[in-house]
């Protein structure tokens, strides 16, 4: 029987890592996004898992130290992710121009470079 089909939006990360991914995975695209998808539910299914615990930790309400291990691998995997995406989407260069800051970074040798606001 024929899977049915539902377009979705989902953010360029995960369509990014699943298109990464799902060659090595011997899947579409698409299959490793339903794989992980369904792997996700089976987690917040678990009954070895406090998701809710792991929620208020990710929103601030509750501590990190009081999860056990298993939770606080899983809080700090979506802090990465937050992170990362975070981190994708900040042009700090152009803000700091924009205020008319110097700012340093690394050029491709490793080295520090202090740019100019109008650099």
């Amino acid at each position: 029987m024929a899977l049915a089909q539902a377009p979705i939006r989902i953010d360029k990360e995960l369509a990014d890592s699943a298109r990464e991914v799902a060659p090595t995975m011997s899947r579409s695209v698409a299959q490793q996004i339903s794989h992980w998808a369904r792997l996700g539910r089976e987690l917040e299914r678990s009954p070895d898992l406090n998701i809710a615990a792991i929620e208020a930790v990710l929103s601030g309400q509750a501590d990190f130290d009081a999860l056990p291990p298993k939770e606080q691998a899983i809080a700090r995997t979506q802090w990465q992710s937050r992170m990362d995406a975070v981190r994708s989407s900040l042009r700090l260069d152009k803000a700091f121009k924009a205020e008319a800051n110097q700012y340093a970074e690394l050029d491709d040798a490793g080295k520090v470079v202090t740019r100019k606001a109008d650099s």
